[in-house]
């Protein structure tokens, strides 16, 4: 087991930031979350979840708060594995102290200042987010959970829990349209086999994509069957870590049209405009905003 205490750091808030869909509180407890990420799993403790941090009003430094978590793995794992995932090397301190002139985002940033963004990985935020549209969070966990169930590989815990893996491309393009309908993927159904086949296949050629910058790999992942701006910029966030990729959904596009006049002062936050949208879309869907 490791402890680790880290500022700007709250499980909870990234459970229900929108970014990653198997990371889920374990029923019947208050502070225990278990992740599955690839093929690994990890239980995770909130022994201290940090209190909101006061942002900054300009020219004051941001006030930090501190997360304390136990994470139920070894030291090596750790370091090799969630260290990077979780995006701990990281000061999200110095993106609040950005925030200067804009009451509206300062409030945002307090409220959602745990949320870091994670490194997940590209097949599985490509499946993820195709999946994502037009749905809901809980719909979009029973999905992910039934692909994974039917396709990924079945695995074990320490301590004998069972878990699937998530199902490589290889896997998924031997699904039919009709097979993954039954998994209540619906119209979505067609958009994923095509797509399985052609990361599979190498006709989009993954790892070519991760060493690409922000505006290539958006575009070489709109080629992909069902992929369109926003999911691209989805996956350019949560996977492949472009900061400046600035997903518009629903509830970020209300809040450009109602606090921004449609124009989000991009060239303020360049390197770090995704960060900005998280705490955006925390705080339009958890806050309290009267």
């Amino acid at each position: 087991m490791i402890t680790i205490e880290k500022e700007n750091f709250s499980i909870s808030q990234i459970c229900a930031s929108g970014q990653c869909f198997r990371l889920n509180p374990i029923e019947g407890t208050e502070k225990f979350y278990e992740l599955t990420a690839g093929d690994r799993y990890l239980k995770i403790e909130v022994l201290e979840d940090p209190k909101e941090a006061k942002a900054p009003d300009d020219g004051e430094k941001a006030e930090n708060s501190v997360g304390k978590v136990r994470f139920y793995c070894t030291q090596e794992e750790f370091e090799q594995v969630w260290k990077g995932y979780f995006d701990l090397d990281t000061c999200y301190n110095d993106y609040l102290s950005l925030i200067k002139g804009d009451e509206y985002l300062r409030k945002a940033a307090q409220f959602g200042s745990g949320i870091r963004i994670l490194r997940q990985d590209l097949w599985e935020m490509i499946v993820t987010f195709l999946l994502s549209q037009q749905s809901n969070i809980p719909r979009i966990k029973m999905m992910i959970q039934n692909i994974s169930r039917q396709y990924g590989d079945r695995k074990e815990t320490y301590d004998g829990k069972e878990y699937y893996a998530f199902p490589r491309a290889e896997q998924l393009a031997q699904a039919s349209e009709e097979e993954l309908r039954a998994l209540k993927l619906g119209y979505r159904s067609k958009y994923l086999c095509k797509t399985a086949r052609m990361a599979a296949d190498g006709t989009v050629n993954l790892e070519k994509i991760k060493e690409m910058s922000y505006d290539e790999a958006r575009k070489e992942l709109l080629q992909l069957s069902g992929i369109g701006g926003k999911v691209a910029d989805c996956i350019c966030l949560f996977a492949l870590h472009k900061l400046d990729a600035f997903p518009v959904d629903t509830h970020i596009q209300k809040v450009l049209d109602t606090v921004y006049a449609g124009k989000f002062p991009f060239k303020k936050y360049k390197g770090c405009a995704g960060v900005m949208q998280q705490y955006i879309f925390y705080y339009d869907l958890k806050g309290d905003k009267q």
